[in-house]
């Protein structure tokens, strides 16, 4: 399994060839400035909740690769507005079948509006199994801790999880470390970080922080491609 990380909180992973992006906000990120949206690839686009800094390249991926869209009802439909039809909508708890495997959409504690102001329904993260795979990976978006986490780590056998590290708007070191520890995985990818003043934190003592109880905390560089 392949990772790439195109800033934010938006990463593009291959499962055996099958290209998932999450949360694409590439031209609107100056720290992303090297990374050629047309070349992107993208077979599904996963959307975590409404917020521009999440979905505001949705569309001109989803037009250029024809990507199906997977998330709230909601946000489908707001797409669908805007010309981008055919994908799948899922609510709280739910979860349907891909030719990649699984995904299911699980609670998230933030907010969700779209970028014209629009009610974004449930902020929601997903876990994807592949197909024929005993192993998870659970990608959270934007959230507070929440408890609901400790079900994931009961429920599932999560080999790596992409968590929110940046604070002041979501999880901050501290929660992100519990977090894990919930979910019952050692290797943490960190999203939502320093792209804007507010999120700002220092890498070097993030990773730390981690190993100190034992996890392992990745930070690829914008751009970079990393096995899992």
């Amino acid at each position: 399994m392949k990772l790439t990380y195109y800033g934010h909180s938006c990463f593009g992973i291959n499962l055996n060839g099958t290209r998932l992006l999450f949360d694409p906000f590439i031209s609107g990120n100056p720290m992303a400035s090297d990374i050629d949206l047309d070349t992107v690839p993208a077979d599904y686009i996963l959307i975590s909740h409404g917020h521009q800094d999440h979905v505001l390249d949705v569309e001109a991926i989803a037009k250029r690769t024809g990507a199906k869209l997977i998330s709230n009802f909601e946000i489908i439909n707001w797409f669908e507005s805007r010309g981008i039809t055919g994908g799948h909508s899922l609510n709280l708890g739910g979860s349907a079948q891909f030719d990649f495997g699984t995904v299911k959409y699980v609670n998230a504690i933030h907010s969700s509006s779209m970028p014209d102001g629009s009610y974004g329904g449930s902020p929601g993260g997903f876990i994807i199994t592949p197909t024929k795979s005993r192993f998870s990976f659970y990608y959270a978006g934007d959230t507070a801790l929440t408890y609901d986490m400790k079900l994931i780590g009961e429920q599932e056998t999560i080999d790596f999880a992409l968590l929110p590290i940046g604070d002041n708007y979501t999880m901050g070191i501290s929660d992100a470390i519990r977090a894990a520890e919930f979910i019952g995985t050692h290797k943490i990818i960190g999203l939502h970080y320093n792209t804007f003043p507010p999120i700002q934190i220092d890498t070097s003592r993030a990773v730390a922080k981690f190993s100190e109880t034992g996890k392992t905390l990745l930070l690829p560089a914008i751009g970079e491609t990393i096995e899992l």
